[in-house]
């Protein structure tokens, strides 16, 4: 072996850069949370490092400008491209923040995620980003794993939205080609999953050790419990409570909710009288209340109606319970709580 084929082992300067093996597109939601783009970006950019050449991974920042868009710690990122041709990404991210949407999105953005569904692209929703891709319509026929915390917006939202297609006690939802996360720490293993069906895991691995990362697995978690809820209680008692939120105005059976957290009804009925000091069908009648005063407090639909929605038989079985639990007719109730605060 001479030394010129010595060389061509390691150089060749006719040999073409290598191919890029992923292209995604992220869009910014007024209020995103920096912290689900940077689960992407950062993991993104330590694969580039891993490699003297351009990356296996192109990605780039869309909008219909390049107005800086503020997320929801204020901190500005001005899109890299306007959004063209959707049909050039093979996933595109749409990053949403922690909070309920006030709108505001750019003009056109509802036609361009259907341009891009149809065009076979995978879409992804970070946190309220599930709101969008709903209003557009490219999560039909799919579940959906919406923050627990925004649950009763979303359904006020999309009220024939099917419960059964709704996730809320996990932080992740991968369904063909549509995927959802209710946000935080779980952003990141939704981003090395995407990853690691095009790279070798070797690299992801790699990568997410050069960032201190240790991933958990997202299926296997869940979401952060109700208010109320002690965060260290067991799994089960977590996804239980947000199963129950979830299924307020259908009231599950105690069988029925054990089955969903993997346990036997009368292990549940003991992890709660020990966690909670209370029992599952307890928290069913009071998150049944919660539902009732949400929706008489931010909409103004009737109380037979919120009766209605909230499972209970008719508006005079939900007053009974209301002035048993709050001392007050839901008219009552709903008169005080909703006037407007003095500001002098």
């Amino acid at each position: 072996m001479n030394n010129n084929d010595i060389t061509d082992m390691f150089f060749n300067p006719t040999d073409s850069p290598p191919p890029i093996l992923l292209r995604m597109g992220f869009v910014l939601l007024p209020q995103f949370a920096m912290g689900a783009l940077a689960a992407f970006a950062d993991l993104l950019g330590m694969l580039d490092s891993q490699t003297d050449a351009d990356g296996p991974c192109a990605w780039e920042v869309v909008a219909d400008t390049l107005i800086p868009v503020r997320s929801a710690s204020g901190v500005q990122v001005t899109p890299t491209h306007l959004s063209g041709d959707p049909a050039r990404f093979d996933y595109i991210v749409v990053v949403g923040g922690p909070q309920a949407p006030a709108g505001g999105y750019w003009p056109g953005l509802m036609s361009w995620l259907r341009q891009a569904a149809k065009a076979g692209c995978h879409i992804v929703a970070l946190a309220n980003g599930v709101f969008a891709t709903a209003q557009a319509g490219v999560m039909a026929q799919h579940r959906l794993c919406v923050p627990g915390g925004l649950y009763r917006q979303f359904l006020a939202a999309y009220p024939s939205w099917p419960l059964e297609a709704l996730v809320t006690d996990r932080p992740t939802v991968f369904d063909r080609r549509r995927i959802s996360c209710a946000g935080g720490p779980a952003v990141v293993d939704v981003a090395a999953r995407i990853l690691a069906r095009h790279l070798p895991t070797a690299n992801i691995q790699r990568a997410l050790r050069g960032l201190q990362i240790q991933t958990g697995e997202s299926h296997s978690q869940v979401q952060p419990p109700p208010a109320g809820v002690p965060a260290d209680s067991p799994p089960a008692v977590r996804r239980a409570m947000l199963l129950i939120q979830q299924y307020a105005s259908q009231s599950l059976t105690l069988a029925q909710l054990a089955s969903h957290v993997g346990v036997s009804p009368r292990q549940l009925q003991r992890l709660f009288s020990q966690h909670l000091h209370t029992s599952p069908q307890a928290c069913a009648r009071e998150a049944r209340l919660q539902q009732a005063c949400w929706l008489l407090r931010e909409t103004d639909k009737s109380i037979a109606t919120v009766a209605s929605d909230c499972g209970f038989s008719d508006a005079a079985h939900m007053g009974r319970s209301f002035k048993a639990s709050y001392g007050r007719s839901p008219g009552a109730w709903r008169r005080q709580e909703t006037k407007p605060k003095n500001t002098v």
